[in-house]
């Protein structure tokens, strides 16, 4: 349908379709740094490739656009509807005023196509173009270098196996911005100079610091930071960073390399050298062994930002440091100095329950807590997600990992500081009874796996293969 009112000046959203559960909540971080609303326009879906706003300003846009890894390009909407008539009623009742600023004599100009869920040939896409001459155009056509560029944008659905023969939708606009999909490569783990075997995705990585709403000269903490993956991805977006982790060889760069051919680290392999090798060194606190159970930070909120991929026990073992022995705490919480510690399992479910406390007492007041929680796809439920009084659930995306198992991405944002009981308000809470059942993950994982590959084994036998 083609729009009435011309009053508020609506953008064009074109989203990769990659990560789905990921986008809206990224849009909306970004929108926030900005104190902006998401203002979605009649005929939103959350699924399209394109999102059509309203209330936003270009300098709103382009802030998007500079951050956003799930958002391919942005436009300011010109015209849109149903069919390339309605388009074009559209475009004709588009304010001139608006238009007649990137159509003068002496500018230079081109005009894309772009179709999703269909490939076009070349000529179908000129002839595409040519239909627009009723656009009072007056400039030069430049492909290679042009001031202006436009966008013809079509869209035939999601489903590859039943394409229409028209389009669904279509929209053209102005092109106002790129988003930054190109960090996805450049960051990209294979080229990095120090990694691990569970090193985060780079796209996953920028991912998270945009649903944490990491910006400039903030403080971010990585509990359980591993190889630093998310640390690199804030530091590119000016946040200090800090992170602890009970492994000594990885905090230290020591150790079996994780790397094909090459059997031990080298001497400049850590976290360190990964934020000097993408010129972020200065954005780099400092790293610790330290486990995340015990309670090494003074009492204080320290940290805008909390982001963190615990370990499942799946590649990378739960562990914490303890005693075999029944040996008496003392009310700090402290071992006396005739202890040795040992290595015990942390169980899921605790992991959790520290964290969130953690969170709770270090995040600033609006600061964000961002994880990824593990789960049991035939028994989770919603439920199942650790709350915590001071801690407001935001947003929780699903990344499936098998048929059986996938991971939630959780945004917690904090909305008061911690009282005496709060600390202690899981005993009474049925989501931390609901996710005990996940102590147990890394067998359902592989009991998983196993009882695929026996099929695969039967079918095989069956077949004489």
């Amino acid at each position: 349908m083609a729009a009435s009112n011309r009053s508020c000046l609506q953008y064009l959203f074109h989203l990769a379709h990659d990560n789905l559960e990921f986008r809206l909540p990224e849009i909306k971080a970004l929108l926030a740094l900005r104190s902006k609303p998401f203002h979605p326009c009649v005929n939103f879906k959350e699924q399209s490739p394109f999102w059509c706003l309203e209330g936003l300003s270009v300098e709103d846009v382009c802030s998007v656009m500079d951050r956003s890894v799930c958002a391919k390009s942005a436009f300011e909407l010109w015209g849109h509807g149903q069919s390339h008539s309605e388009l074009r009623t559209s475009l004709l009742s588009y304010p001139q005023e608006k238009m007649s600023p990137y159509m003068q004599k002496g500018s230079s100009y081109k005009i894309n196509v772009y179709t999703f869920n269909k490939t076009l040939l070349f000529e179908e896409r000129i002839k595409k173009i040519d239909a627009m001459d009723y656009l009072p155009f007056q400039g030069t056509v430049n492909l290679k270098n042009p001031q202006f560029t436009f966008c013809l944008l079509e869209d035939y659905g999601t489903d590859p196996n039943n394409i229409p023969e028209l389009p669904n939708y279509v929209y053209f606009g102005r092109l106002i911005a790129d988003g930054q999909r190109e960090l996805i490569r450049s960051y990209s783990v294979k080229n990095r100079h120090f990694i691990g075997n569970t090193s985060m995705d780079a796209g996953l990585s920028f991912i998270m610091a945009n649903h944490a709403m990491v910006k400039e000269n903030d403080l971010v903490f990585d509990p359980f930071v591993g190889t630093g993956s998310l640390l690199v991805s804030c530091s590119h977006f000016g946040a200090y960073v800090c992170g602890t982790d009970i492994d000594y060889n990885t905090i230290h760069g020591k150790g079996r390399s994780s790397r094909k051919n090459q059997k031990w680290r080298g001497p400049d392999e850590n976290i360190r050298a990964n934020l000097r090798q993408y010129g972020t060194e200065s954005m780099y606190v400092d790293v610790m062994v330290s486990d995340a159970s015990k309670p090494v930070w003074r009492n204080a909120a320290l940290f805008d930002a909390i982001i963190t991929d615990p370990p499942y026990g799946i590649r990378e073992s739960t562990r914490r440091t303890g005693s075999h022995k029944d040996t008496i705490k003392s009310p700090d919480g402290s071992y006396p100095e005739s202890h040795v510690p040992v290595s015990q399992a942390y169980h899921l479910s605790d992991i959790f329950t520290d964290l969130l406390n953690f969170s709770a007492h270090h995040l600033v007041l609006g600061g964000r807590l961002v994880y990824w929680l593990p789960v049991y796809r035939p028994e989770y439920c919603e439920e199942m997600v650790p709350l915590h009084p001071c801690l407001r659930l935001i947003s929780n995306c699903e990344q499936m990992l098998s048929s059986h198992t996938s991971r939630r991405l959780i945004t917690m944002e904090k909305i008061k500081e911690p009282e005496e009981l709060d600390s202690l308000a899981h005993l009474s809470d049925p989501h931390f009874s609901g996710y005990q059942k996940h102590n147990a993950f890394r067998e359902k994982y592989f009991s998983g796996l196993n009882k695929r590959s026996g099929k695969d084994d039967t079918k095989a036998d069956v077949s004489g293969k």
